[in-house]
C-alpha cells in the first residue's frame, strides 16, 4: 500500500516521506533554517538594467537581488509599444515596480530567478493570471481522459487575458468540482492584486503553503492509502485542509500515537541516509558515486565485488540495470537538477547499452520533474537533464565544511609544512623585515621545529631576522596565520606562549552555531483564502468489457469483404456504417461500482451513445489538418508534466533551460483514437 507519512514531532525539522510498503519513494523536508521561497510572489523594485544580458536585476527583499531575464517580463509592463509581444530593455526603467514570484531559488553567489508571468497552483487546476497564450491540458493526461478534460475545461467560464491548465489530479472531476477550484484560484488573485496596490514594494505579497499542503495537494492520488501523522497539531491541520479541499479523502488522514517512531516503523531512516552519502552499494555487490561539481553531478557505477552474470559482458549489463533503478531513486530523494552525466560499465553490445537507455526512460516516467535524456555515447557516458522543483536535499540539511571549505580534502601534514617554509622564506627576504611570527597547527609546527630545525636556522642566518613559531592545538590544516615585524617598529616581542590564540580568537573550526535562516520571518500581505464547500465527488467511470469475439467462416468472410456486414449483423443494426459497435465509457455512481448487474443495466443506452460518438469522431478528422498547422507559441506549450505550479512563458526561449518548466500543457486538442479503448486510465503514478 502507498502511504503518505508526516513527522513533526521536532518542529525545527518536518518531514515527508512517500511510501509504497517499505520503500522509500519521495521525500521531502522543510526546517526552521530554510524556508521554501519558490512559488513565493513579491513586489519587487529594478535596480539594475542589463542590456547585455537582456535581463534586469530586481531588489524583491531577498538577501541577494533577483535575476528577471527579459524574455519573463509580462507585456504590460513595458512602457511604449513592443515588437511581436517582446519588450527591449530600453522600455523598463530602474525604480520600477512589478510583480513577480520566484522560479528558481538562488544558489551559491547566485540570486534567484525571477518572473512575472504568475501562476497559482489550485487542487485540479494552474491559473496563469496574466498569462493567456499558456493553457490546456497536462501531456501526461492521454486518451479518452484527454477528451474528456477539455469537454470539462471548455464549460469554464475565464476571464479575459487568464489562461488555465488541467493538473493531472483533474482527470476525471466533473466540471462543478473544476469551476469550483478556479472560483477559489480567481479570489486569490484578486487578493493578491489588491494587496500589491496597497504600499511600495518591496515587500512579500503571497507565500506558497508549506510543506506538509504541497505534499497533500501534490502527492494524494487514489492509489495513496493512508497519510500518517505524528504530530497532534499537524494532524489537525492536515485534516483542517482535507475537509476544505478533499472531504471524500479525510477518513485517510490517521494521527500515529505509537511508542515507536513513525519513521523507523516503517524502517525508512536508512534509506534517508543514504541520501546523504557519496557512495551507495548495491545489492549484488557494485557501488555508486556520486560528486557534484559547480557545472553537473556525476555519478559513476563500479562493478566491484558484484560477480552475477556468466560472463563479463551480462556481468556489466546487470550491474549497469541495477544501478538505473537506485540512480532514479536517488535523484527524487536529493532532487538533483540541472546537468547528470552518468559512466555507465562499459558494454561492447549495442543491445545491452538500449536497454539500460529504455530502463532508465521507463523510470523516469514517475518523476514529477521534467527530465530529458540521451543516448550512451562511444565513451560510455549518458547526459541527462533534470527539473529542479525545490531546493536540493544537500542545500537544507548540509552545510560547507569549515575545514576544506567545501573542497572536500586538505593537504598533507608534510605538504602544508613545507609550503609554510617556503612562505617564511618570501617573506624574510623582503626588506625592513626584523621577525616573522608564524602561528600554525600543532603537527606543523613539530614537524618543522624537529625535521627542519636546520633549514630554519639556514633561513635566520642568511637574511638576519628572527623567526618565532607558536604551536597551536586549537588550529588544524590548513589554518595558520604569519605576521611580519619591522625593523622601524623596534617591537620587543613577549614569550612565545604569551602569543598563543586563545580558543576564544580561534573558532573557525569549532562545532558550528545555529545557522540563520536563510528567509526573513516577513508576514505575507495575503493569507491562504479558506475553501468554500466542496462539491459532491464525481462519479466514476466503469468501461464494460469487450464483446466476445466470435469465430467467422469464409462465407461470412466473403460477405463481408462484399457487402460490408455479415448477415446476422445486417439484420440487426443500421445499414449506415456509422452505427457499427464501438467501446463506450459509462458513467455510474460510485455506489454502483460493486454490484455485478452495473454492466447489463447500462447496455440499452449504448447504441445511442455509440452513434453519437460516431459522428463527433468524423468531424473530429475534417479538423485534423487545422490542428496540424498550430502555431509556434502552441508547440512550444508542449511539456512534461510535474504538477507543480510554474507555468512555461507564453514565448520560446533560445537558452534551453531545463530547470524552468514544471506544468506541462498543450493547447491543441487530439482527436480520439478510432479503436475501442480497452482500459481507463483515470490516474497517474508517481
Amino acid at each position: 500500500m502507498k502511504r503518505i507519512l508526516i513527522n513533526a514531532t521536532q518542529r525545527e525539522e518536518v518531514r515527508v516521506a512517500v511510501v509504497d510498503g517499505q520503500r522509500l519513494y519521495n521525500f521531502d523536508v522543510e526546517t526552521a533554517n530554510h524556508q521554501q521561497i519558490k512559488a513565493n510572489i513579491y513586489k519587487a523594485r529594478i535596480t539594475r538594467i542589463e542590456p547585455g544580458l537582456d535581463a534586469v536585476f530586481v531588489d524583491y527583499g531577498g538577501d541577494r537581488h533577483g535575476f528577471l531575464p527579459l524574455k519573463d517580463v509580462a507585456v504590460e509592463n513595458f512602457q511604449g509599444d513592443t515588437h511581436n509581444g517582446r519588450g527591449r530593455c530600453d522600455q523598463l526603467r530602474e525604480g520600477q515596480e512589478l510583480l513577480v514570484q520566484v522560479d528558481k531559488e538562488g544558489q551559491g553567489n547566485k540570486g534567484a530567478a525571477l518572473t512575472t508571468y504568475i501562476s497559482l497552483a489550485g487542487r485540479y487546476l494552474v491559473l496563469m493570471p496574466n498569462n493567456p497564450r499558456a493553457g490546456g491540458v497536462s501531456r501526461r493526461i492521454e486518451g479518452a481522459d484527454r477528451s474528456e478534460a477539455r469537454e470539462a475545461m471548455n464549460t469554464l467560464v475565464l476571464p479575459e487575458g487568464m489562461g488555465i491548465i488541467l493538473r493531472t489530479a483533474g482527470v476525471g472531476k466533473t466540471a462543478e468540482e473544476l469551476k469550483w477550484d478556479l472560483d477559489y484560484l480567481l479570489q486569490l488573485w484578486y487578493a493578491i492584486v489588491e494587496a500589491a496596490g496597497s504600499r511600495s514594494g518591496p515587500f512579500l505579497v503571497y507565500q506558497e503553503s508549506n510543506v506538509i499542503i504541497r505534499a497533500i495537494r501534490d502527492y494524494l492520488r487514489e492509489e495513496i492509502g493512508e497519510i500518517w501523522v505524528d504530530e497532534p497539531e499537524i494532524y489537525n491541520e492536515a485534516v483542517g485542509f482535507m475537509r476544505q479541499v478533499m472531504p471524500t479523502f479525510v477518513n485517510k488522514v490517521k494521527y500515529y500515537d505509537e511508542k515507536i517512531p513513525l519513521f523507523t516503523r516503517f524502517q525508512l531512516e536508512t534509506q534517508i541516509e543514504s541520501a546523504f552519502q557519496r557512495e551507495i552499494k548495491l545489492p549484488s555487490g557494485g557501488t555508486i558515486v556520486l560528486d557534484h561539481t559547480e557545472a553537473l553531478l556525476a555519478i559513476d557505477i563500479n562493478s566491484a565485488r558484484a560477480t552475477r552474470g556468466a560472463d563479463i559482458e551480462e556481468t556489466a549489463l546487470n550491474t549497469n540495470l541495477e544501478a538505473v533503478d537506485e540512480i532514479a531513486r536517488q535523484l527524487r530523494l536529493r532532487d538533483i537538477g540541472g546537468l547528470i552525466v552518468i559512466d555507465f560499465i562499459d558494454m561492447l553490445s549495442h543491445r545491452h547499452q538500449r536497454s539500460v537507455e529504455s530502463r532508465m526512460k521507463e523510470l523516469l516516467k514517475m518523476d514529477r520533474a521534467r527530465v530529458q535524456v540521451g543516448r550512451i555515447s562511444r565513451f560510455g557516458l549518458l547526459e541527462m537533464s533534470r527539473q529542479r522543483l525545490r531546493s536540493p536535499l544537500g542545500k537544507v540539511m548540509q552545510m560547507r565544511c569549515p575545514r576544506c571549505q567545501g573542497q572536500g580534502t586538505v593537504r598533507s601534514t608534510e605538504s602544508f609544512a613545507l609550503a609554510m617554509l617556503r612562505l617564511l622564506e618570501e617573506e624574510a627576504m623582503k626588506t625592513q623585515t626584523q621577525a616573522l611570527l608564524a602561528q600554525l597547527p600543532l603537527e606543523v609546527a613539530t614537524f618543522l621545529l624537529n625535521e627542519k630545525r636546520h633549514v630554519l636556522d639556514e633561513i635566520e642566518a642568511r637574511q638576519n631576522i628572527k623567526l618565532v613559531l607558536i604551536p597551536n592545538p586549537n588550529w588544524h590544516t590548513p589554518k595558520y596565520e604569519v605576521q611580519r615585524i619591522k625593523t622601524e617598529d623596534k617591537k620587543d616581542l613577549p614569550a612565545s606562549y604569551h602569543m598563543l590564540n586563545t580558543p576564544d580568537d580561534s573558532q573557525r573550526y569549532a562545532l558550528p552555531t545555529r545557522q540563520q535562516p536563510t528567509t526573513s520571518s516577513e508576514e505575507p500581505a495575503v493569507k491562504t483564502l479558506n475553501y468554500t464547500a466542496t462539491p459532491t465527488a464525481s462519479p466514476r467511470r466503469v468501461t464494460p468489457p469487450p464483446p466476445p469475439l466470435q469465430p467467422t467462416g469464409f462465407l461470412q468472410r466473403l460477405w463481408e469483404s462484399l457487402f460490408g456486414d455479415s448477415p446476422k449483423k445486417a439484420a440487426h443494426s443500421p445499414t449506415d456504417a456509422s452505427f457499427a459497435p464501438q467501446e463506450v465509457e459509462h458513467i455510474v455512481p460510485e455506489e454502483m461500482t460493486d454490484d455485478p448487474s452495473t454492466e447489463q443495466n447500462a447496455q440499452p443506452t449504448a447504441n445511442r451513445e455509440r452513434s453519437q460518438i460516431r459522428r463527433g469522431r468524423r468531424g473530429t478528422r475534417r479538423k485534423r489538418d487545422n490542428t496540424d498547422n498550430r502555431s509556434t507559441t502552441d508547440k512550444y506549450a508542449e511539456t512534461n508534466d510535474s504538477d507543480s505550479s510554474y507555468v512555461a512563458p507564453y514565448a520560446p526561449s533560445d537558452d534551453n533551460r531545463d530547470e524552468s518548466e514544471a506544468d506541462s500543457v498543450t493547447t491543441v486538442a487530439r482527436p480520439r483514437s478510432t479503436e475501442p479503448k480497452l482500459e481507463n486510465k483515470s490516474e497517474d503514478n508517481h
